[in-house]
């Protein structure tokens, strides 16, 4: 068979929805505390939100301009729209079983109740008249659809209500209401004396809309939500002013065209079909539900809910290098590089790592990228406290960042007003790279520090995403991640590097060299084999020359969290690779590339995943392991991550996952056993500062911190 053949390639967006189903599964998993199993029903709608404004958006637009291109799996936008509906459908189906007959139903149990409008205490409902009259009915406002009143640009992903009118001397029947996004989209009683009882505000305002109308009867209202294209469009090379194109674009997204209506199913078919051709769609793009419209809106619920007996028990990270008293984290990363994992490994070490680089005296400069941080970031802090204790500080932020385009327009103005050199990158590649580097004026003339990472400096997402980062000074390296931060800031061509491999100018190439190199070992009788973890495999080069690498008889291993179009158990093309899916506590995000090299294995961390946009239209980062006692960490890290016998979902030829046999083996789930690593190392370090009652003696590197 021919490693092209369209049938060896799972369609990339298929792929992507068997991964959200592997997430709702974590919400019908009695083994996951209750309100953790919520708020993984929230990610489920949260992650198809995004998928309908950026993946199906696409696709319809593809069909509209009747373009023929294809995918590696051959199928044409049409054939995928149509494949997308019918498993989103099912989708959508286990998702509101899953709250229906396993969720709500465990949650009352728990005294934790959501209660339809009609069966709410006559005491409630009186509370919430009055919640409507003086908090919600002053913020709403009626919209006529008639030839004087066009039908409004309803904003993206708002909840609105469509209210049928009837009466004499109308010029409309029908008036929206758009739910004011301002106020909490459940609403508690006001008296509950044995647990948590909430209402869904959608439904307060269907009970009280009739309060709107004067003189006119109220025949229906009906909760609907629009899904509409976040794609932004606009032409990187002629904009004179990429930050305020951005904002312009950004201005529009939320009117761009409607791509999925989501109705309640007692919604009448008459208004659904109205809504359908007010916001051009078809059929196929209408969701009728039985339950409640947007579960993203229970997150905050599920997350401040005071019940610590329904959630995961909580950890404190282990602390690699100690910066108590005068310890200097400099000092650390010179006696070797230091690996971090995390969240297991405290990220504050990072945060530490530049805030005392902002404050030292001896360092002369700071470059770091940023593409995403957090909303009050220590991380922009420190760099705005460098550059005003007149360092040189320079940040390429990336305002392309999708979904957080917005709050990185604030950090780059914040952070130009304080005199932080700001650039956006190379014209037409986002930076997707996660380094920085402090250059340090020390006895000995200048040195560099640097941090590379597979995961953005994040200070939040860092307590839940797993993580990779290396601290290093290493002179090969640091001088390469230099001239990187040259080429991303001024107008040098990328240079040769022996080290770093650098998208999108080095990377594909050496990857594919790397898997031809464990071919010829293949052949010749030495050891080979490839492990790969990442979040997405869907490069068609990648894919082949993975099949070539098969055929030869080097064995594959393929830790895959979300999309992968990798066929396995082909015959004569596949049958020596195995592809397996962690979905857990914890959102998998390192990117671990090992290649067995004859038995002298290579070790690679980086930002890139193996799909297109990562190899050939952002700028990642992919840098070596080469202490042999951080490479034995990162092996022992991958083996868990295979062990894994709980959480592991081993893919089937046909795209579909099953969890992986135990065949009598010993329950082992990978990041419980990392938590739980990471809290015998943090308590024997306390052990040993107590027996010790000084750091002075004491050794920074741990089992997460190899020389």
């Amino acid at each position: 068979m021919d490693i092209k053949e369209k049938s060896l390639f799972i369609n990339r967006e298929l792929s992507w929805l068997e991964f959200n189903q592997r997430v709702l599964d974590q919400a019908f998993d009695e083994g996951n505390p209750l309100l953790e199993r919520l708020k993984f029903l929230c990610i489920v709608s949260s992650n198809l939100d995004e998928f309908f404004e950026v993946r199906v958006a696409g696709l319809k637009q593809q069909r509209m301009t009747h373009s023929f291109e294809t995918g590696p799996d051959g199928m044409s936008a049409t054939e995928a729209l149509e494949a997308i509906s019918a498993r989103v459908r099912r989708l959508v189906d286990d998702q509101y079983r899953c709250w229906r007959e396993s969720l709500g139903p465990q949650l009352e149990a728990q005294k934790i109740r959501f209660h339809n409008y009609p069966d709410v205490p006559e005491r409630e409902k009186a509370h919430f008249a009055e919640f409507f009259s003086k908090s919600v009915y002053p913020v709403l406002t009626p919209l006529a659809i008639d030839p004087a009143h066009p039908f409004p640009q309803l904003l993206n992903k708002s909840l609105n209500v469509i209210v049928e009118l009837e009466g004499e001397n109308l010029n409309t029947d029908i008036v929206v209401v758009q739910v004011p996004r301002i106020l909490p989209r459940v609403v508690s009683f006001s008296n509950s004396e044995d647990g948590d009882d909430y209402v869904f505000l959608g439904h307060v305002i269907q009970h009280h809309v009739a309060e709107l109308f004067h003189d006119v009867k109220v025949k229906g209202a009906h909760l609907f939500r629009l899904t509409r294209n976040s794609n932004l469009y606009f032409d990187e090379e002629e904009a004179l002013n990429l930050l305020h194109a951005i904002e312009e674009e950004l201005r529009k997204v939320n009117r761009g065209a409607a791509v999925r209506l989501e109705v309640e199913n007692d919604c009448p078919e008459e208004v659904v079909q109205r809504l359908l051709e007010i916001f051009n769609l078809e059929e196929e793009d209408v969701f009728r539900i039985d339950g409640p419209l947007n579960f993203v809106r229970l997150m905050p619920l599920a997350v401040q809910i005071d019940r610590p007996d329904l959630r995961y028990k909580r950890f404190v990270p282990t602390t690699v290098v100690s910066l108590e008293a005068e310890a200097d984290i400099f000092y650390h990363i010179r006696r070797g590089d230091i690996l971090l994992h995390h969240p297991y490994d405290n990220f504050q070490t990072v945060v530490d790592f530049l805030a005392q680089a902002a404050e030292d005296p001896h360092v002369l400069a700071i470059k770091q990228t940023l593409y995403r941080t957090s909303s009050d970031s220590p991380i922009v802090q420190a760099l705005i406290e460098a550059a005003q204790n007149g360092k040189q500080v320079t940040v390429v932020i990336e305002l392309k960042a999708r979904f957080d385009e917005a709050a990185n327009i604030k950090w780059a103005r914040m952070m130009r007003e304080a005199g932080v050199d700001v650039v956006y990158g190379v014209a037409g590649l986002k930076t997707h790279a996660k380094m920085m580097l402090i250059v340090r004026s020390e006895g000995d003339g200048i040195r560099r520090y640097a941090h590379l990472g597979t995961g953005n400096y994040h200070p939040s997402t860092a307590k839940i995403y797993t993580d990779l980062g290396l601290l290093t000074c290493r002179k090969e390296l640091t001088e390469e991640v230099a001239e990187t931060f040259n080429c991303l800031t001024g107008v040098s061509k990328f240079p040769p590097m022996k080290e770093l491999l650098i998208a999108p100018y080095n990377l594909f190439p050496a990857f594919l060299k790397l898997i031809e190199t464990e071919i010829e070992h293949a052949k010749a009788g030495r050891p080979s084999g490839i492990y790969a973890k990442v979040n997405s495999l869907v490069d068609e080069g990648i894919i082949e020359a993975l099949y070539k690498a098969s055929a030869a008889g080097v064995p594959i291993r393929l830790m895959v969290r979300g999309t992968c179009s990798v066929r396995v158990g082909v015959p004569g093309i596949s049958d020596n690779i195995e592809v397996r899916s962690l979905v857990g506590r914890f959102l998998e995000h390192s990117r671990v590339y090992r290649f067995e090299n004859g038995g002298e294995p290579k070790i690679y961390l980086g930002s890139a995943d193996w799909m297109p946009r990562n190899l050939f239209r952002r700028v990642e980062s992919v840098f070596p392991v080469v202490s042999p006692g951080m490479k034995h960490h990162v092996d022992e890290i991958l083996d868990w991550f295979w062990k894994d016998n709980v959480k592991a979902k081993v893919m089937q030829p046909d795209g579909t996952y099953v969890s992986r046999p135990v065949n009598g083996e010993e329950r082992f789930d990978a990041q419980t056993e990392f938590v739980n690593d990471a809290q015998k190392r943090r308590k024997k370090r306390l052990e040993a500062a107590a027996e010790e009652k000084s750091l002075a003696g004491f050794s920074p590197l741990s089992q997460s911190a190899s020389v």
